[in-house]
């Protein structure tokens, strides 16, 4: 059963049912309560971490770039890495992360060419006869193992949004391969711009999980959290503006600034390889950075 946890004392409604899977229908974590749960960790002593990938569209390569940090310098983080979560292409790259580190540079490679095909279109990914998606899901097939759904049993959580009730819901379990890729294309599908009808999955209609929870929050132990777009999270961009005003995107704090804006509008258009290839680098430098301030660099 999927549930939505409501503030109303004893009382829970169902999301529509899911046989066998684990999901936690909930409204997204606030910040408040993911500091109360670190204070925790650390009076507790607990070295429980976990890694929140945001949604991001094409920004992904900025993604494999923190990725690709983490997996050279940060066995300290690595070692005590309980899940990964994310949304979107936080997801795809979340679940890199957790059953197929070996396969990152394919990844790279099949991130530049979905980019340079999605370019090449007149229309972008909305160009009549051209199928986003099913080039998504191939380039899915080529990378995950054939045991990629044992591997992310309980250490991977895809945010997914219901098609109809617009709930959030977090999917954590999976009994086969081919349910994780529909988890995972029902995670990226926005409506229109990947195509008319949402991903199925158990009966159930699914879009992508960043319309609901962008950056989910882990409740056990502390989520490190990873975004492409300027803010207060623990590896994302510099802010280099005077704008201090701050949005609140889908459970995602960002700098309300014309950088963001250009982001956001390249994790839909995406931009040239060199850009695509800066934004990796960028990535991986503030990855580095974190290691660094956190003590965690080797």
């Amino acid at each position: 059963m999927c549930f939505e946890k409501k503030q109303t004392k004893n009382k829970q409604n169902s999301c529509p049912e899911i046989t066998n899977y684990m999901l936690a229908c909930q409204p997204p974590l606030n910040r408040t309560r993911r500091r109360r749960r670190r204070t925790i960790c650390e009076i507790t002593g607990m070295t429980v971490v976990n890694l929140s990938f945001a949604a991001a569209g094409f920004l992904g390569a900025y993604h494999l770039g923190v990725t690709e940090a983490l997996l050279r310098h940060g066995d300290k983080l690595l070692s005590s890495l309980k899940a990964c979560t994310g949304a979107s292409a936080g997801a795809l790259v979340a679940t890199i992360m957790i059953t197929a580190p070996d396969k990152l540079q394919h990844c790279k490679e099949f991130t530049y060419r979905f980019a340079s095909n999605v370019r090449s279109q007149r229309f972008g990914a909305v160009t009549p006869g051209y199928d986003f998606m099913l080039e998504l899901r191939e380039g899915i097939e080529e990378i995950l193992p054939p045991n990629a759904h044992q591997l992310a049993n309980e250490r991977l959580h895809v945010s997914i949004t219901h098609s109809k009730t617009r709930k959030n819901c977090m999917v954590s379990s999976f009994t086969s391969r081919e349910d994780l890729i529909k988890v995972l294309l029902a995670s990226c599908f926005v409506p229109v711009y990947a195509g008319m009808k949402p991903v199925e999955f158990q009966g159930q209609k699914w879009i992508d999980g960043g319309f609901t929870d962008s950056l989910p929050i882990l409740p056990v132990g502390r989520t490190i959290t990873v975004s492409p777009f300027s803010g207060p999270q623990d590896i994302s961009p510099a802010h280099k503006g005077i704008s201090k005003l701050h949005l609140r995107l889908a459970n995602m704090s960002v700098v309300f600034s014309k950088d963001n804006i250009i982001r956001l509008n390249q994790a839909l258009f995406p931009p040239s390889l060199p850009r695509l290839k800066a934004l990796e680098q960028q990535g991986y430098q503030d990855a580095v950075y974190f290691l660094k301030k956190e003590r965690w660099m080797q």
